[in-house]
């Protein structure tokens, strides 16, 4: 699995149109609010060039792409916080997920009203962040009180969190989401079970109209935009109308599709491609027992921790990793050719993975 991604935004922003597109799901979708009521979930596989380059290259049975779930949650409202709309089901849902998809409205669509009845994504986004930001104050304002007198006669752990969590709250309350509060160590926080929704990484899904793709941008994307560069965010546009008859099209029809649109990729790769920058992830493959498979980990895993994403065996009895990078595989053709040349090279533990390695790793069971 790559990671997991929670689709959010308020009502009738096109949330279950852009992950039907996804996954190729038939999840109801309506022009009136909370059409979605429990979340949908759907495991979109990941296409990967180096992977189809290798299945040439190397003889196998079978390709195994990593991949990405979807959970499309329920819109939210202004008052989730407090249980509006569906809003306690909506934050439950997103303290499960590695990284949030905010989509944003950028259409005019008279068939489809927008709840508040007007087109304005940076209002949406705040009224989102807004909600989150409470929910986290909250949560925090609940542990400092509960925890204050243990603060107080020397539990060491909740005393050396108690000072720094204080300063979390203070920033909270000036709309600063977590994410973006420096110099605070949030993984320590985790044992004392504090996980902060506006901690999670964020980017924004624009979902545009048709006649915006490969134009110029409308008001609302350039204005989304500036948003996204201001807060340091991915910014990814999909037309979700379009993109769901895509999905629903075999391949060569998709293709003369997107030809006569102009789009040079789907969304589930524009998606991923942001995702994975995101939450920092790469990608190294195995070529095993006949089987290629893409496996992900975080950027800069050692070799004997990326051992025990295949298996926990992998991991105890680590002995060495033989690794080839794609592109040295691929100008040699095979592994062989790249042992003459020198490219195979035999790595420790300490060694740090890269994206694209191929790694055959050698353990003691």
């Amino acid at each position: 699995m790559g990671f997991k991604c929670g689709i959010v935004g308020l009502p009738n922003t096109g949330k279950t149109t852009i992950y039907n597109a996804l996954t190729k799901a038939h999840a109801p979708c309506a022009a009136y609010p909370f059409t979605t009521i429990d979340a949908n979930i759907g495991i979109v596989t990941v296409p990967d060039p180096r992977l189809d380059e290798l299945a040439k290259l190397v003889p196998n049975d079978k390709v195994i792409y990593t991949s990405v779930e979807f959970v499309d949650v329920a819109g939210l409202v202004k008052g989730a916080s407090q249980g509006e709309g569906l809003g306690n089901q909506f934050l439950a849902k997103i303290a499960e997920v590695d990284a949030i998809a905010h989509v944003v409205r950028c259409f005019e669509c008279s068939d489809v009203s927008h709840v508040l009845g007007s087109i304005d994504p940076i209002r949406d986004i705040e009224i989102v962040e807004h909600e989150l930001l409470l929910k986290d104050i909250e949560i925090l304002d609940r542990w400092l009180s509960k925890n204050e007198s243990a603060a107080k006669t020397g539990d060491k752990k909740i005393k050396a969190a108690f000072g720094s969590l204080k300063i979390v709250l203070n920033k909270l309350n000036s709309d600063t989401p977590a994410r973006l509060i420096d110099a605070i160590d949030f993984e320590a926080f985790i044992e004392l079970d504090i996980r902060f929704l506006t901690l999670k990484p964020v980017m924004y899904v624009a979902n545009i109209a048709e006649f915006d793709i490969n134009k110029q941008p409308s008001q609302y994307i350039k204005a989304l935009d500036d948003y996204a560069v201001k807060t340091n965010a991915p910014l990814v546009n999909i037309c979700g109308k379009v993109e769901e008859e895509l999905m629903q099209l075999d391949v060569e029809d998709q293709k003369e599709f997107m030809k006569e649109l102009q789009l040079e990729d789907l969304s589930i790769n524009s998606l991923a491609k942001a995702g994975y920058e995101l939450l920092e992830l790469i990608t190294f493959f195995t070529t095993d027992s006949r089987q290629l498979r893409a496996w992900t980990i975080p950027e800069g895993m050692k070799a004997q921790q990326a051992a025990g994403k295949i298996h926990t065996d992998f991991e105890k009895g680590f002995i060495r990793a033989e690794v080839i990078n794609f592109k040295d595989f691929k100008s040699c053709g095979n592994e062989a050719h790249a042992r003459e040349k020198g490219l195979l090279r035999i790595e420790g533990k300490d060694y740090r993975v890269c994206d694209g390695d191929i790694v055959h790793f050698r353990f003691q069971a």
